[in-house]
């Protein structure tokens, strides 16, 4: 199947429709399709949270501002579907619980989908596991994402993994002061390198 007819049938994807349908936000699925042929880098997240669903476009929240700046690109890039691929884990809002927090992404998305589109796009030159979900699928691990993200060395310069940018991982960030002095730095590295 080409790139286009798998952008074509996930677009219309409705397989988590009575999954959402039953949680505390009670939502339709609405993917958000982020991909092309010839990508330099995959960005590969968890799920799109509440304003992306809202948006129709990737990382649109706090979130997106931090990850844009760990890499160093500016949104004219970063929303270059020819230069980035955002393929996270489940496409569409998996929905709040009936106490707000946030649902994991539902597998059948990525047994679905993932393989196809990971194969479709080719060879990119550098992929940013971002959290736990993403890290284990790709690397096949059972370790945290702590430990994941200290390793970051055994996989680069073509595979970093990052904690979520979310707010919410600002202490984790001041409890491992060496994400942002040495893996930061090769990142943005790495993420022009790509580009070139």
């Amino acid at each position: 199947m080409s790139l286009d007819a798998l952008k074509h049938d996930l677009s219309a994807c409705a397989i988590c429709a009575a999954r959402f349908a039953a949680t505390h936000t009670a939502h339709a699925p609405r993917p958000v399709v982020w991909f092309d042929q010839g990508a330099r880098i995959l960005i590969a997240g968890q799920a799109p949270g509440a304003r992306v669903h809202e948006s129709g476009k990737p990382f649109t929240d706090p979130s997106g501002d931090r990850l844009r700046d760990w890499m160093g690109v500016g949104e004219d890039i970063f929303y270059d579907r020819s230069q980035l691929a955002i393929v996270p884990m489940a496409f569409c809002f998996p929905g709040y619980s009936d106490k707000g927090s946030d649902l994991p992404p539902p597998p059948i998305c990525a047994k679905t989908w993932r393989g196809a589109i990971v194969e479709a796009l080719g060879d990119v030159r550098l992929t940013l596991l971002i959290g736990g979900y993403a890290q284990k699928w790709h690397l096949k691990t059972k370790a945290s994402v702590t430990d994941t993200v200290a390793a970051w060395q055994d996989h680069a310069p073509h595979i970093f993994s990052l904690p979520h940018p979310s707010w919410r991982n600002t202490a984790w960030m001041k409890r491992h002061p060496w994400f942002e002095a040495e893996t930061l730095p090769a990142l943005k590295t790495a993420v022009n390198d790509a580009l070139a």
